[in-house]
């Protein structure tokens, strides 16, 4: 058994003074994990918690838009959908049902890197979750009909979150545009050419190579002992056979080496501005002063950019800044959201006004430490519920390589300086290394035309 404790986190945020955060106080608590592999490859995560009689199960595949290639993209998505819509013991609706009758709840997401099936439910139901499980990664439907209708149901999402989605829109235009060569510059969602033009043999070999057993990772947190849930996984999942992973993702992003920019005219009440910068993939040892950074300039009301852009010069109505986990290195987007009358350009530069006061200076003691105390109490509140908990662990084992490094996690965001904010700054969002894309409004006469 492989245990790791989180009392440390406590003792951390005991010890780093609040400025403007509340500092969580409580007594020290240990979560142990118990791994285990199977024999078919996957590899189960088990942390039991016992103040609720529930428990929360995570499958991490590790497959996304990254693992297609022209002519696929959106088949990862597209399964996301498939896997609730029957196979041989479960057929269509049954899944919902059952899984409802029984006290229980489920969900989905699909990024570019995985796909994760989420499931919630009373520990009284832990048998029937399993045969569920098991029924639709061994036996999925692939009924023409049912691959027909929901072909239809995802051509109809992108539409709805792309095509007549202003943001949507533009955060594709950006993915294409920042990256030439890596398989991130496609949407998750696929390309509506795509999407109506995939084969059976596209659907099937996607399905077999990236929901093979030995490509997932199940994390279970709740009441639950480590020994009756690897007995259910021996006798439901063990017995599953896997097949050869999705190839590796061998094509390396070329280094950026000068401003790309894009713009887009829609029909629109106000513009936006969005700019993405390159930067690592989610193991690397920048990470989390990469995280502190763009506290202190995103991060609630006080944060530095929104003071500045919505606050004092009143450009924008909201900024802010999102970077997802990620295999490969990424960027990071910066979204603002002009206010009527305001060019976009001038919310740009306040944007990199502001970057260069980050560069050209260090931080205050209390921004750092603010910054610190933000992160440790968003990541401590995240492991105190079973589904925080386990997202986490199952982000930590399939990003950083190893749930254990949960143990340095609090230790790695104490040890970011005022140097290493600046140093990532500089490093990373320079204007060689960044993609601009703004959408200008464009009004309906001339849209007809």
């Amino acid at each position: 058994m492989n245990r790791f404790r989180l009392h440390y986190v406590l003792a951390l945020l005991l010890c780093v003074s609040g400025i403007g955060v509340p500092v969580v106080r409580g007594q020290s608590q240990e979560f142990p994990v118990s791994t285990r592999t199977l024999k078919n490859g996957m590899k189960v995560l088990v942390q039991p918690d016992h103040s609720i009689p529930n428990v929360a199960l995570y499958i991490f595949y590790r497959i996304g838009s990254r693992n297609e290639h022209p002519g696929t993209t959106g088949l990862s998505h597209f399964f996301e959908h498939m896997m609730f819509n029957g196979a041989k013991k479960y057929g269509p609706g049954d899944l919902d049902k059952v899984m409802e009758a029984n006290g229980g709840s489920n969900n989905a997401y699909t990024t570019q890197n995985v796909t994760v099936y989420q499931d919630w439910f009373p520990r009284s139901a832990m048998s029937l979750i399993y045969d569920i499980e098991a029924d639709r990664i061994r036996d999925l439907t692939f009924d023409p009909k049912k691959i027909a209708s929901e072909r239809e149901v995802v051509a109809s999402e992108r539409r709805l979150s792309v095509d007549n989605n202003n943001f949507g829109l533009l955060d594709e235009q950006l993915w294409a545009t920042a990256f030439i060569a890596h398989t991130y510059q496609w949407p998750v969602i696929g390309w509506m050419s795509d999407i109506e033009h995939w084969t059976m043999e596209d659907l099937k070999h996607h399905f077999e190579m990236g929901y093979s057993p030995s490509n997932a990772t199940m994390v279970v947190v709740g009441d639950v002992s480590p020994e009756e849930i690897f007995q259910l996984c021996e006798k439901y999942i063990e017995p599953i056979p896997s097949h050869s992973p999705p190839p590796p993702v061998t094509t390396i992003e070329p280094e950026q080496l000068g401003e790309r920019r894009l713009v887009v005219h829609k029909p629109a009440e106000l513009p936006i501005l969005m700019i993405g910068y390159h930067i690592p993939k989610t193991d690397n040892p920048d990470y989390y002063a990469l995280n502190i950074m763009r506290s202190v300039l995103f991060t609630g009301e006080s944060s530095r950019m929104y003071q500045r852009l919505v606050d004092k010069d009143q450009l924008a109505l909201d900024v802010s800044s999102q970077a997802e986990p990620a295999f490969d290195p990424t960027i990071a987007i910066i979204t603002a959201q002009p206010r009527q009358g305001v060019d976009p350009q001038a919310c740009e530069k306040a944007i990199y006004e502001e970057l260069d006061k980050l560069k050209s200076a260090p931080i205050s003691d209390k921004e750092l430490e603010k910054a610190k105390n933000t992160r440790l109490v968003e990541f401590y509140r995240e492991m105190q519920t079973i589904n925080g908990r386990a997202n986490t662990i199952g982000t930590y084992e399939v990003f950083m390589g190893d749930y254990n490094k949960l143990l340095d996690a609090a230790k790695s965001y104490s040890a970011v300086t005022k140097e290493d904010v600046q140093r990532v700054a500089r490093k990373y969002f320079d204007p060689n290394n960044r993609t601009v894309a703004t959408l200008l409004p464009e009004n309906d006469e001339k849209a007809k035309q």
